[in-house]
């Protein structure tokens, strides 16, 4: 069931109640008494309360629909705002940041560009032998060496802390990083390793000083065998020591001889994907993201060079991602195992989430990692050793796509467009633990305490994170007060309103009530506190409340009132005998005066009506002609006579309207004597009106032909002139001006200067050229055009505009028609210089097979200069190159070939001012775009932009103006001679992959900034000891 529409009734029946509260008024006008029927109708008290409406009527003080919600609904502000809305004004809620359980891992926050170091960090400590490493140090090398303790404290957090993200400030501090700078994950890890292994070496642990080299170094020889005896040289007996193995990505291929031999390896194996390479011809470097396999478990058993009772068997434990195709930009992400749980997380800085038993998700599979089942694969060897640019090296392996596990085996293998670095840790079996001594085997945790998983605290830092928690608790469980508090408070509130609204309502006419002001009652029910009752706005001047504020008021019980008044105290108390006598009385008034106006405006309006239609012939007082037009709006003259009741009419609205007006409103009888100054000035005005328009019809008639704009007939060897057609254009506007007001046209200037401007000071010879001629049905006359400068004209019209506009005969430029031939014969070498204008028939009127008119030649006095006129035009095009921010239109043609109607608009020469839209637009052939360009803006910025709002590639774009292919990417828009409102086109070759507009600007950014400086100017490449953060 539909609500009721009380809207459109509520404006069907306002124009009613107008009508019916003015019948009252002018009953008590007339009787001079007010009953307690008058006072319910004009107060509206006899409507009944409203139930289900859909807004608060105005006009019905018994309504109070609308003021709060309905069940279950909201709105956007204030009281009735859904709750976690409101919640909002107290602050964020720190229960949110509550880690879930204890095995979930915490995240850490991102300060800025800090991911790579993020990342690195969470791989470190989801490492239990290294983490055991950290936590073993002694509290007196912690104090000594800052980096260390920063480090602890944050592993520390990250292990115990009841909150599910850590941040890592203090640490990115005391390292002296700037997080607004995104740098190398592997880089950053290499250098933090020795960094630690530094601070390390000052422990008096023997197995903590050597940890990091315990835990990720191995060695490697290279072996040179001689190919006639078979034996080794004797280089090939030493070693080089390993942090990581680098990997390469690219054209990866196994190689059977020359390899390279792991002497020994370290618990955790660390593999380095080389996906950047460098482009010599760009002397930048480019992301690989082909995929790259790597299994599950690896057997490096193998590859070492003698053979050992070990087993080599090494787990995937993290894998390090960079997200995103460019070098200098991108995020690191870190999928890392639980080693105690088996489970898998991704570690995406503040938020983690879990991936189940695979390192990529339960049954993923996508375009950057997949889950490839192999088996029967044999990891192949090792090769190559490369120095690094900080204290470790580097070794390059070569591999297949995938590292595989041994032969038979039936073991998973991933693979990832984006995995940056491979994290293996060596498995722990009853045969590695019995011969090999593992390193937390050795480290002594006396005194630990704190189980977090099982795993100890040492006392220094499980005191501190015992405190951290605690106030953390405290914070939550403070807020989760305020939050009930606010709750109650607002359930509370809710309550109150939705009670007093139902006792507000009056059921009978006879029970007392109390007025209370609308805009008080809506900010009482709306906003969770109130303030103190307010009816101030709701009172006449006497203290009472008038019938005009029937609108801005509600009619309220006596009881919703002593709860309202009780609580919040204010008013005045405003009660229903409080209705003001003295306001309806001059209410009365006004209604009863306004009835009378608008009848007597009626009168007045009819006789003016006759005024103008020149129906009245009794008029007193001379009125403008113009302004009684306007009242009622009619048109008219410039003065009329009026009877004097209408006078006296205007006069009295006058006066009322503007009663301390200084001028006054000036009375002119019919008997009023005309001005004398006034009247000669006009007539002096019209004489020369008169007089001037005579003169322009002269002039007219003079040159008819000319002053209709058509052209002349022209004929062989007569003589003519060339006129400016700019000043014949302003001629002929001046002499066409002979309506009312002739005087007001613009005058043409005297001729001697104009013709002057003609001619270069240099040679004084003519600086534009005759216009073309053309023949049409047998007569040659001049070809049309808006460009031209020159018109040919008479020479009787040359000699009549010299004398009407002070020109010398002598000055004029003469021009004589000749065929070509005869040109030519007779100007001898003065040929060249004059311009030759071949016709172009377009129809059997305009053909001619006489050859002496179809190649005719103006030969001109003085002659053409064509040295300054090539410079002048070299000037013109240079400042119309010379642009800034204007539009230029470029279309993108799907097909082989460019449709006819885009070549030709291609090819045209556009408007410079018109106003364009940069929205692209759908068109038959394709896409059009208008950009913002200058002429100094290069090609290639231009094809930038194509590339941003068309999606072409800038190496796919054949640009076109016209049929001319536009390249050269260095150019300019004014070398290529593009003007302002050129319209172009362009064609997707689609020979190169299409890739993202953001990866080409980021690379054009990193190649434009300085070289890069990684981590010097911190405490990663510097041996000195930081100080105490």
């Amino acid at each position: 069931m539909s609500p009721p529409a009380t809207r459109g009734k509520n404006k069907r029946n306002r124009q009613g109640d107008n009508d019916i509260t003015s019948e009252i008024l002018r009953k008590i006008h007339a009787v001079g008494q007010v009953n307690n029927g008058d006072v319910n109708q004009l107060y509206m008290i006899w409507k009944p309360v409203c139930q289900g409406c859909r807004v608060n009527t105005k006009d019905n003080p018994n309504c109070f629909c609308g003021l709060i919600p309905p069940p279950g609904g909201s709105r956007k502000s204030g009281l009735w705002q859904k709750m976690p809305d409101i919640l909002q004004a107290i602050g964020p809620d720190p229960v949110k940041d509550l880690r879930n359980t204890d095995e979930t891992p915490a995240g850490l926050t991102n300060l800025g560009a800090t991911c790579y170091a993020n990342s690195v960090l969470q791989c470190l400590y989801m490492n239990a032998s290294f983490r055991e490493i950290v936590f073993s140090a002694e509290p007196d090398l912690l104090n000594e060496q800052p980096v260390l303790n920063q480090l602890a404290r944050l592993f520390a957090q990250l292990h115990a802390s009841k909150m599910a993200v850590i941040d890592p400030a203090p640490f990115i501090m005391t390292l002296e990083l700037d997080n607004a700078v995104q740098q190398d994950g592997h880089e950053f890890l290499t250098l933090l390793l020795s960094l630690l292994e530094r601070c390390l070496n000052h422990s008096k642990i023997s197995k903590v000083k050597k940890a990091v080299q315990d835990l990720f170094r191995g060695s490697v020889s290279q072996v040179t065998t001689c190919s006639k005896c078979g034996r080794d040289s004797e280089a090939s007996s030493k070693t080089e020591d390993f942090y990581e193995l680098e990997l390469n990505v690219k054209g990866l291929k196994s190689l059977d001889e020359s390899l390279d031999q792991l002497r020994t390896l370290p618990d955790v194996l660390n593999f380095q994907l080389k996906r950047y390479e460098f482009l010599p011809k760009t002397t930048t470097r480019k992301k690989i993201t082909s995929a790259f396999g790597f299994p599950g478990e690896l057997d490096m058993g193998l590859r070492l060079s003698e053979p050992s009772q070990l087993e080599w068997i090494y787990d995937l434990s993290a894998v390090l991602i960079h997200k995103g195709t460019a070098v200098n930009s991108g995020h690191y992400i870190a999928h890392i195992k639980d080693e105690n749980t088996g489970q898998w997380w991704a570690f995406d800085d503040e938020h983690v989430s879990n991936l189940g038993h695979r390192p990529f998700g339960e049954g993923s599979s996508s375009c950057t990692a997949k889950v490839v089942h192999n088996d029967n694969t044999v990891l192949p060897s090792c090769v190559g050793t490369t120095p690094a640019d900080t204290s470790k090296s580097h070794v390059d392996v070569v591999l297949p796509q995938s590292l595989e596990s041994n032969a038979g085996s039936h073991k998973e293998s991933f693979s990832s467009v984006d995995a940056y670095r491979l994290m293996y840790n060596l498995k722990r079996t009853r045969k590695n633990d019995d011969k090999r001594n593992h390193i937390a085997n050795n480290i002594q945790l006396e005194g630990h305490k704190g189980l977090h998983n099982g795993f100890p605290l040492p006392p220094h830092l499980f005191e501190d994170l015992k405190d951290v928690n605690a106030a953390y608790l405290a914070v939550c469980e403070e807020y989760k007060l305020k939050k009930e508090r606010e709750q109650h408070h607002i359930a509370e509130r809710r309550q109150e309103v939705r009670s007093i609204l139902s006792e507000a309502p009056v059921r009978s006419l006879e029970e007392p009530f109390y007025w209370v002001s609308t805009a008080w009652l809506r900010q009482w029910a709306d906003n969770v506190i109130s303030g103190v009752i307010d009816n101030k706005p709701i009172q006449c001047s006497h203290g009472e409340v008038p019938v005009s504020k029937i609108g801005c008021m509600k009619r309220l019980s006596v009881k919703a009132w002593e709860i309202l008044i009780s609580k919040y105290d204010g008013g005045p108390a405003l009660s229903n005998s409080n209705y003001c006598m003295t306001c309806l009385i001059d209410g009365a008034q006004s209604v009863v005066s306004a009835d009378s106006y608008r009848d007597q405006r009626i009168l007045m309006r009819d006789l003016a009506n006759d005024v103008i239609a020149k129906k009245c012939s009794d008029g007193a007082y001379f009125v403008s002609k113009t302004w009684l037009q306007q009242w009622p709006e009619q048109p008219g003259a410039k003065r009329l006579l009026v009877p004097e009741k209408l006078w006296l009419f205007l006069y009295k609205d006058a006066v009322a309207v503007k009663p301390d007006d200084p001028l006054g409103c000036t009375t002119f009888p019919s008997d009023s004597e005309l001005c004398p100054e006034c009247s000669d000035e006009l007539s002096e005005v019209a004489c020369f009106e008169d007089s001037l328009r005579e003169i322009k019809l002269r002039h007219r008639q003079n040159h008819e032909k000319l002053a209709a704009g058509k052209g002349i007939p022209l004929s062989l060897n007569c003589t003519y002139y060339l006129m400016p057609s700019s000043w014949l254009t302003k001629w002929r506007n001046y002499t066409s001006g002979i309506g009312k007001n002739t005087s007001s046209s613009v005058e043409p200037e005297v001729l001697d200067p104009v013709i002057d401007a003609l001619k270069c000071e240099q040679h004084s010879r003519l600086l534009e050229r005759p216009p073309d001629l053309m023949n049409k049905r047998g007569m040659l006359i001049q070809k049309s055009s808006s460009t031209d400068a020159l018109t040919i004209i008479t020479e009787n019209d040359w000699i009549s505009f010299c004398e009407e506009w002070g020109g010398n005969k002598e000055k004029g430029i003469m021009a004589i028609i000749e065929s070509s031939d005869v040109a030519e014969s007779n100007l001898g070498g003065c040929g060249e210089d004059m311009p030759r204008c071949k016709d172009h028939p377009s129809s059997q009127d305009e053909a001619s097979n006489d050859p002496e008119i179809r190649q005719p030649v103006i030969r001109t006095t003085p002659e053409i200069c064509e040295d300054c006129i090539g410079e002048r035009k070299s000037h013109e095009l240079a400042k119309k190159l010379n642009y800034f921010n204007e539009d230029i239109s470029v279309s993108l043609v799907r097909g082989k070939e460019a449709p006819r109607s885009i070549l030709e608009a291609s090819s045209a020469t556009s408007e410079t001012d018109r106003r364009a839209s940069k929205r692209s637009r759908k068109t038959s052939y394709g896409t059009s775009v208008n950009l913002k360009v200058s002429g100094s803006t290069s090609l290639y910025r231009l094809k930038m932009m194509i590339w941003e709002l068309l999606g072409v590639v800038k190496e796919n774009q054949v640009l076109h103006k016209g049929s001319m292919i536009i390249d050269q990417e260095s150019a300019t828009l004014a070398d290529l001679s593009i003007f302002p409102g050129d319209k172009l086109w362009v064609q997707d070759s689609e020979i190169h992959e299409h890739r993202d507009i953001a990866d080409e600007i980021a690379d054009q950014k990193a190649n434009a900034q300085d070289p890069e400086k990684g981590f010097r100017g911190t405490l990663l490449t510097t041996t000195t000891k930081s100080p105490a953060v």
